[in-house]
């Protein structure tokens, strides 16, 4: 890909003139040195870019439209180690894909391991760059209706080191943790936002 200019449908260019690794390990680190079309015409000048390496990934917010719950988990995050005095997030099942896996077989996986909740449907939401301006991640995102009732607990795979509270709580409950900014992860904000949105349509369905 180094050198070859890529053309997109719109017409807008991009050249990759060198392309290094700065680290590899569970995420990959990559340098670039690029150009790209300009907006009022011509390339860009030369620039410099470190782009963390990620890959794709699924979020599943957890919901039984029966008892009009969601289920959130809670976990120890490095990434909020920086700026949050107790670096436990509240966040919604997720898990990255794996070599021959689909985007619904990861949901399911991970809900069963993260939450102890078996999904009985799926819907999709979309899909999602969290941090485009340096990471390669994309998250496809699902609602999955569950049985909430005997959700709880601590889960996760031990040779991962995982230590995960699932807890269910009521739809309007959660909606004020949002209002509160309790919950701060983009995966659950986006996934509530779009429930509330869609909930009337869900608990019809029941």
């Amino acid at each position: 890909m180094r050198g070859d200019v890529v053309m997109e449908a719109s017409g807008k260019q991009y050249e990759i003139i060198e392309e290094t690794v700065g680290f590899r390990g569970f995420f990959s680190l990559l340098k670039y040195r690029l150009k790209h079309t300009l907006y009022g015409g011509g390339w860009s000048a030369v620039i410099s870019r470190e782009l963390f390496h990620r890959g794709e990934c699924v979020a599943v917010l957890p919901y039984d439209p029966v008892l009009d719950r969601v289920v959130l988990i809670e976990q120890f995050r490095i990434g909020a180690i920086k700026t949050s005095p107790v670096p436990w997030l509240w966040e919604i099942v997720a898990g990255a894909i794996e070599t021959g896996e689909t985007p619904e077989a990861v949901a399911r996986r991970e809900s069963e391991e993260e939450a102890g909740c078996a999904i009985r449907q799926l819907i999709r939401i979309g899909r999602f760059y969290p941090t485009p301006g340096g990471s390669s991640e994309t998250i496809t995102l699902f609602c999955g209706l569950v049985d909430a009732a005997n959700v709880g607990g601590v889960h996760g795979l031990a040779e991962e080191h995982e230590d995960i509270r699932a807890l269910s709580l009521d739809f309007s409950e959660a909606l004020q943790w949002l209002a509160e900014g309790k919950i701060e992860a983009a995966a659950p904000i986006i996934a509530l936002q779009w429930l509330a949105l869609n909930r009337e349509k869900l608990l019809r369905s029941v």
